[in-house]
């Protein structure tokens, strides 16, 4: 980060010069943190759209251009050309790790798969059909419980112990989450399986006969893990970085992430965008949902379609569409009820102007949910899925901020509307 010149403000007759800083990449900041000492105002700015809250060095993203990078590398190489742990490995690193790294870390990550079999009771607790992100959200926190003599964070080791067994156990609690919620006996992880063939493994399998998960649904799922694990400061990864200033234990800071990205305006759109094509029902009703769609009276609106962040294309939609056709294809499905209305709501939105103008292009979240139900993952679990691949920018997102020097608790200020200060009246003249 370089100081490249100074922004003049002149603010009720004050003129101040604020330090404007340049990344490696992307539009230029200033620094305001003098404002309010040097002219006595805050700036405005609800839901951050216009504020950089932190410097990180682990993802960036050019939603006008369509572009998404991993320390520097473009998500569609990484899709294509590498396997989610060795993304987690980038992510968490730096750098793509070479061939001894990579045996190194996956043995790390499977030494580390088990949970505590007292962890086990606490889904005992839940009622059966408890939603599973509640359930990742009070487990999850309940590590803190059973790992807490390596939780030192400011102890670097103490972190990447840390990093390494929420990545290792994610899968096995969601996978524990599903099993637990359709009353079947959970599957222990299974050291000769790579990290998406377990998590698959733990979920599908039962201790009656052998299971081998099938390797194009593995690639497939392996891909939706990579396009999710990390996006910049979104809602989920800010709450990360928040509840961490404050000194909280990682496990807490992951089950407040979880949490938030609970939200259907965040992880639950795929859920949402699933939910939608249950509601249209039939392919026959595409064209009445449409005129809903760009009906500017009608509160309904295309769930999956669009993106706040991109303007353009979202690049790891068009990944995930790859994938989508490949699974249908391979499970036979193209001619499944659901997946028929998926795919003409996707033809329309690819070819009708007033999509097309508007660039509500089908995003990540229509695709992974289509994919997912392919799979026979549940609705309610794609959030999970969604955790768990997050888990890994999440943790390297807390790490960076713990270990950045100029990092502060966060404390947003605010502009206040209420009542200014006023006596207590006595209580017969109320």
């Amino acid at each position: 980060m370089n100081t490249q010149r100074n922004a003049t403000l002149t603010i009720d007759g004050k003129t101040l010069e604020l330090p404007v800083y340049s990344g490696s990449v992307g539009p230029d900041v200033i620094d305001i943190r003098q404002l309010y000492a040097k002219a006595g105002v805050f700036t405005f700015d609800p839901g951050f759209v216009a504020t950089a809250s932190c410097k990180s060095a682990i993802t960036y993203i050019d939603g006008d251009a369509g572009v998404l990078l991993y320390r520097g590398y473009p998500i569609e190489q990484l899709a294509h050309d590498c396997n989610f742990l060795e993304v987690a490995y980038l992510i968490l690193n730096g750098e793509l790790p070479d061939a001894s790294q990579k045996a190194g870390f996956e043995g790390i990550i499977k030494n580390h798969t088990m949970v505590h079999e007292q962890l086990i009771r606490f889904f005992s607790g839940f009622r059966r059909d408890a939603h599973p992100m509640a359930v990742m959200v009070g487990v999850v926190g309940a590590l803190s419980a059973f790992y807490h003599e390596a939780m030192v964070i400011s102890n670097e080791t103490d972190r990447t112990i840390s990093a390494h067994r929420l990545i290792a156990k994610m899968p096995t609690i969601v996978a524990m989450a599903y099993k637990y919620g359709i009353g079947q006996p959970f599957m222990y992880p299974r050291n000769d399986l790579d990290y998406t063939a377990n998590l698959i493994h733990m979920m599908f399998a039962t201790p009656c006969e052998k299971y081998e998960p099938n390797p194009v649904l593995v690639r497939a799922l392996d891909r939706i893990l990579i396009l999710h694990a990390d996006h910049e400061q979104n809602a989920s990864t800010s709450t990360v970085r928040l509840a961490g200033s404050s000194g909280a234990n990682p496990f807490a800071c992951i089950a407040a992430g979880i949490a938030c990205l609970w939200g259907p305006a965040h992880g639950g759109a795929n859920e949402a965008c699933l939910n939608m094509l249950e509601e249209i029902g039939d392919v026959s009703r595409v064209g009445e949902y449409i005129r809903r769609a760009k009906d500017k009276n009608d509160g309904f609106k295309l769930m999956g379609f669009g993106h706040r962040v991109y303007k353009n294309y979202d690049p790891r939609a068009k990944l995930m569409r790859e994938t989508c056709h490949e699974v249908l294809e391979e499970l036979g499905l193209h001619d499944d009820r659901l997946f028929k209305l998926a795919l003409a709501l996707e033809k329309i939105a690819l070819e009708d102007e007033y999509f097309v103008q508007k660039k509500l292009y089908p995003n990540v979240d229509f695709y992974s949910g289509i994919v997912q139900r392919a799979l026979g993952i549940p609705t309610q679990l794609f959030t999970g899925i969604f955790a768990l691949a997050r888990t890994v920018g999440w943790i390297a997102q807390w790490n960076e901020m713990i270990a950045d020097p100029d990092q502060r608790i966060g404390r947003p200020r605010q502009l206040y509307t209420g009542t200014p200060r006023r006596d207590v009246p006595p209580l017969a003249s109320r």
